[in-house]
């Protein structure tokens, strides 16, 4: 597995495997690409600095919740 950000575009791109995408999906900010198989190879995630954060305050959430 490897990923690369793009800070200009802010969108961090991870490969789960080798060879080109034939199909995506798109669900709000995350794009998943596919093999002819059904096989996800890589995964891009747009505006990923404002997911992050999004991430970060519902486990800061969760965690007040635990305590």
């Amino acid at each position: 597995m490897r990923y690369k950000y793009d800070r200009e575009s802010d969108i961090l791109l991870i490969t789960l495997g080798r060879g080109k995408p034939d199909f995506a999906e798109q669900k709000e900010n995350v794009i998943a690409h596919y093999n002819k198989e059904g096989q996800p190879i890589e995964i891009e995630i747009l505006d990923a600095s404002e997911m992050a954060l999004e991430i970060l305050k519902g486990l800061r959430l969760r965690k007040r919740a635990v305590v």
